[in-house]
């Protein structure tokens, strides 16, 4: 392993153990020396990587923006009905937040707006419900008189209430939670020729895996956070 690899590796568990601890105690009560003992390195090599807490915070939420983002370009990129697809997209962000505690760190630090950085981590995936629900239009597979801007709004609040419902309760993001949501919206939302044809548990395989988890080396590289990184 080269000193370019176990500096990324040594980055990827500081950012991996501070999300467990800001899931765990919250952004205030965590510490420096609990994210790089459970990271297990010493201070130095976490002030080597990241100045100070508020950082350390940051690459969390960077990460988990570009787990978010890559699920919803692929929901958007699809092919098929788009209302299967925007179901398909809830189960698979569902997934993603059962699976990766960076992700579930980062939008809770997200919401309240750590250390006074102002971001809109939800915003790629608002406007994957958008896009998706526009072309749901456009192709017919709305019902009539159903407004899509009206929809879109009803599975936002909805998959935002799920996500902040399963900080306290994992089992919230389990698919029947979404299956029932999907149940009750789609014989609303969805034209009359869809009736039927439309899966609200989704059409992934039951324990299709999520995506590679927003930890992964490519990542960072994508976000620029290996550009530059000393050999050590």
């Amino acid at each position: 392993m080269t000193k370019q690899d176990r500096a990324v590796r040594t980055r990827l568990a500081l950012i991996r153990s501070a999300a467990e601890q800001f899931e765990a105690r919250g952004y205030v009560r965590a510490s420096l020396a609990e994210i790089s003992a459970g990271a297990g390195v010493s201070s130095g090599a976490l002030h080597f990587h990241f100045a100070n807490k508020a950082a350390v915070a940051e690459a969390v939420e960077d990460a988990a923006a570009l787990a978010l983002r890559r699920i919803a370009r692929r929901g958007r990129g699809g092919d098929g009905c788009a209302l299967q697809r925007l179901v398909d997209v809830t189960h698979r962000v569902a997934r993603l937040l059962c699976a990766d505690v960076v992700v579930r760190a980062g939008l809770r630090l997200n919401a309240e707006a750590v250390a006074g950085r102002v971001r809109d981590l939800r915003r790629e995936w608002r406007e994957c419900v958008h896009e998706l629900l526009a072309e749901a239009e456009r192709r017919g597979e709305l019902a009539a008189g159903v407004p899509p801007h009206r929809t879109s709004a009803v599975v936002l609040a909805a998959t935002t209430g799920i996500e902040v419902l399963a900080r306290e309760d994992h089992g919230w993001l389990a698919r029947p939670s979404l299956t029932d949501l999907w149940q009750l919206l789609l014989p609303c939302v969805a034209a009359s020729h869809l009736a039927g044809a439309l899966q609200p548990a989704g059409t992934d395989p039951e324990g299709a895996d999520v995506e590679a988890g927003p930890t992964a080396r490519g990542d960072l590289e994508e976000s620029g956070t290996a550009a530059g990184l000393a050999l050590r």
